[in-house]
């Protein structure tokens, strides 16, 4: 009997430790980590565009469908912040018939900051700079998922008004290409 592959959704701000677990789910669920900061600095170095990150992350969910339709476990390291972005993707990996399995990761701002600041300062090539303001931001907008959707008992959201499926909200939020 075959097992179902399964996506894995690291959902968090930064610092606060979903890369490290995207690394051990890599290594222990033999999945594919597709972790989108690794993608920016290779191809922008010190830049961090916007538009370019959010083509990134459309790319490598791509990528990520594809190895599951191939039934190969799949990490997906992005923070998704938002509520919408964690439906659409729990909705493309049912469409696939792969389990979800959702990890979110907080800590106090403090903490959060000690860890950024020493990623920043030993591994500079790995991050960028973050500033306080940004972090009270970030912190501001994260929409937290609920414990159902942690777990799976919740079921995915309808698409936002505008779309008829989950698949035209991600062509929309994850464009192909660069404006």
């Amino acid at each position: 009997m075959t097992t179902r592959p399964t996506l894995f959704l690291t959902v968090g701000l930064p610092g606060t430790g979903k890369t490290t677990e995207a690394r051990r789910i890599e290594v222990e669920e033999k999945a594919v980590r597709l972790t989108k900061d690794e993608w920016v600095k290779a191809l922008y170095g010190p830049a961090n565009p916007p538009s370019a990150a959010d083509v990134i992350e459309g790319r490598l969910i791509e990528i990520g469908l594809r190895a599951l339709e191939l039934g190969i476990n799949v990490v997906i390291d992005f923070g998704l912040w938002g509520r919408d972005e964690r439906s659409a993707l729990r909705q493309a990996a049912a469409d696939l018939g792969a389990a979800v399995e959702m990890r979110y990761f907080e800590l106090p701002p403090t903490e959060q900051r000690r860890r950024l600041d020493r990623r920043h300062a030993e591994e500079p090539h790995t991050t960028w700079h973050m500033s306080d303001e940004e972090l009270d931001e970030w912190a501001a907008v994260i929409s937290i998922p609920t414990q159902g959707e942690l777990d799976g008992s919740e079921p995915v959201d309808c698409p936002p008004a505008g779309f008829a499926t989950w698949e035209g909200w991600r062509s929309h939020r994850w464009p192909a290409s660069v404006p």
